[in-house]
């Protein structure tokens, strides 16, 4: 089965995808929401790409180096062997500060025999738009765009340059390395200075693994799903991506492709929640930092989403040039969903100032920063909790009074109480007290149906959602609630197809949902739990982690039959649920407590 069989590598300024294969179909530099230069997983023909060819005798096999981001993947037929150790160097320089610089090195280590590869060297600068052309120097291959937009890429070998750009046949008898970079090197690169980047982010990786806890189960996948998000993380600024990629089709050959290079404050904020019960306070504050600096007015209301680098406006367009990941146009960068309006937010950010100042009371900065945005969060819920939205799915027709934005409104207000009790200001909480009851007296009489005994997707509908799962995880219900029970059962009933769950059944602005929503399936396989069938909840939780790729790695959804990935790849809100559900699950046996910066 196809399948996105892919690794990503990363260092916090941008990542790149790498094939089972050993090909980099996917890269942007030199950042994350730069155009890419390596695009074949959105057009074979014209995306480009950077792999090895080799006989059809060798057997690929591909991991990552236990506890770290740098992916091995090994070529063997037997009598001859290499590997290709792929990484984007991310280490602590001397200084405090990071070496983090946009590129990526391929260090090739010999193994046996007499291997014989083809290097399949081809970028194309600028999303493929206009022409690049290849020229051998003396030191490094320049790649150029100057057609469309002016645009460089640069690559350091020690191998023939010309065999490399013509494609050559070339026998390998020892190590050797490739490094691709945004920028020209000031100092050329040499085969020891690429293996001593190589340990050098062995480490890094190691020791940030070390500091992260331990547990009985799931320790594997929790450590990889931790990774993955400290991958989608932005350093500069602190924003959080949804996935590193744009225009994977939910469903091949459909129109949901959407570019997912971006910062959701509900995603963020969500991995945010998660990356601090880790103990990881450094990319919490940095991500603080990132929301401070986008409010500079009490009364300025929040986007829904910004660009990495905080950008507002988010223009959304298409690259009809390429054909899109198997034929499934459009491919679009841009995201049009940054207009919209969607109430939830506020609670969802509140309940991310809750929790670091809980696991980091003596050591956040902006305390008082924290305090102003909790009264202003609390005044903008208060003015408009009441008006209709698009909710967490961001439909693009008319606003609805959706059921979750109206708890995320009294979530909101509830983790804003419980803030001002922590820093001690008794003077809002008799006001706020009385909001937090007119806001849950509204739901609890609109929400819920007793024709279909469940909280629905919105006021007086029959259509189930299964965000209102997370009506308990937020504290409105509890979870042996006979209305949340009752729900759980309704949800299962109607949205769960072999395990994998819809988001929703109802048609939307694009049709009718046509696969599993995968951060869903992770909702509802923690409610089984939570209601007291905790056996089930194991039975389907071990099934959908067979469903990630070789490398343990989710996407967004996940077809219902063939039960293929699907989305933008690797998606935050599947690895952020994916260890939310293993620790429910599971025991913590070690947790050391953390005195120095994790990042």
């Amino acid at each position: 089965m196809e399948n996105l069989n892919y690794g990503i590598i990363g260092n916090c300024r941008s990542a790149a995808l790498v094939s089972k294969q050993g090909s980099i179909d996917w890269c942007c530099l030199p950042k994350f929401d730069s155009p890419s230069v390596f695009a074949k997983l959105l057009d074979t023909e014209k995306g480009g790409g950077f792999g090895f060819i080799v006989a059809k005798s060798y057997t690929i096999t591909q991991s990552y180096i236990s506890n770290t981001a740098v992916l091995v993947t090994k070529f063997s037929n037997g009598l001859d062997a290499f590997e290709v150790i792929d990484f984007m160097p991310r280490y602590h320089k001397l200084n405090g500060n990071y070496h983090s610089p946009p590129e990526f090195i391929r260090y090739i280590k010999y193994l046996s025999g007499k291997p014989e590869i083809s290097v399949d060297y081809d970028p194309k600068l600028e999303y493929a738009k206009g022409v690049t052309s290849n020229y051998v120097k003396t030191n490094f291959i320049v790649s150029l765009n100057d057609e469309y937009a002016y645009d460089t890429l640069f690559l350091y070998t020690d191998l023939d340059k010309n065999k490399v750009k013509d494609g050559t046949p070339i026998v390998l008898s020892s190590d050797h390395y490739f490094l691709v970079g945004y920028n020209e090197k000031l100092f050329i690169p040499n085969l020891k200075f690429a293996l001593l980047e190589f340990e050098r982010t062995k480490v890094y990786w190691l020791n940030w693994m070390e500091r992260t806890p331990t547990y009985n189960n799931y320790n594997e996948q929790i450590g990889r799903s931790a990774m993955t998000l400290k991958l989608l993380s932005y350093d500069k600024t602190g924003a959080v991506l949804a996935a590193a990629t744009t225009s994977l089709p939910e469903t091949i050959g459909e129109v949901r492709n959407w570019d997912y290079r971006f910062c959701w404050i509900r995603d963020a904020s969500m991995v945010i929640k998660v990356m601090s019960q880790l103990g990881h306070k450094n990319i919490a504050k940095r991500y603080l930092k990132f929301i401070i600096n986008l409010m500079p007015d009490k009364d300025e209301k929040l986007q829904i989403m910004y660009g990495i680098s905080g950008e507002k406006k988010l223009t959304e367009e298409t690259l009809d040039h390429l054909a899109g990941y198997k034929n499934s146009s459009p491919v679009r960068v841009g995201n049009a969903a940054y207009e919209q309006k969607q109430n939830d937010i506020y609670g969802i950010l509140m309940d991310v100032i809750h929790q670091l100042l809980v696991n980091f009371s003596n050591d956040i900065d902006d305390g008082e920063e924290l305090w102003t945005m909790t009264k202003g969060i609390v005044w903008v819920v208060g003015k408009h909790w009441q008006e209709p939205d698009k909710g967490i799915w961001e439909f693009r027709g008319d606003d609805q009074h959706f059921t979750f934005s109206k708890v995320l409104c009294w979530t909101a207000v509830d983790k804003a109480l419980k803030v001002a009790k922590l820093l001690g200001k008794e003077a809002k909480i008799a006001r706020w007290q009385l909001l937090e009851e007119v806001i849950r007296k509204n739901i609890m009489d609109n929400a819920w149906n007793d024709k279909v005994q469940a909280f629905t997707q919105a006021y007086h509908s029959e259509d189930l959602d299964a965000s209102v799962l997370l009506m308990e995880s937020y504290g409105f219900i509890d979870a042996k609630h006979p209305k949340y029970v009752s729900t759980v059962k309704a949800i299962e009933r109607e949205l769960c197809n072999d395990g994998l769950l819809y988001r929703y059944k109802n048609q939307d602005d694009f049709g009718l949902p046509s696969s599993s929503f995968t951060i869903c399936t992770f909702w509802f396989i923690n409610s089984l739990y939570k209601i007291g069938e905790e056996q089930k909840a194991k039975e389907q939780f071990d099934k959908l982690l067979s469903y990630s790729n070789h490398l343990g790695l989710f996407s967004e959804d996940i077809d219902f039959e063939t039960k293929r990935l699907l989305g933008n790849f690797p998606q935050a809100y599947s690895h952020l649920a994916l260890i939310e559900t293993a620790i429910n699950l599971s025991q913590v046996t070690k947790k050391e407590e953390v005195k120095h910066s994790m990042r």
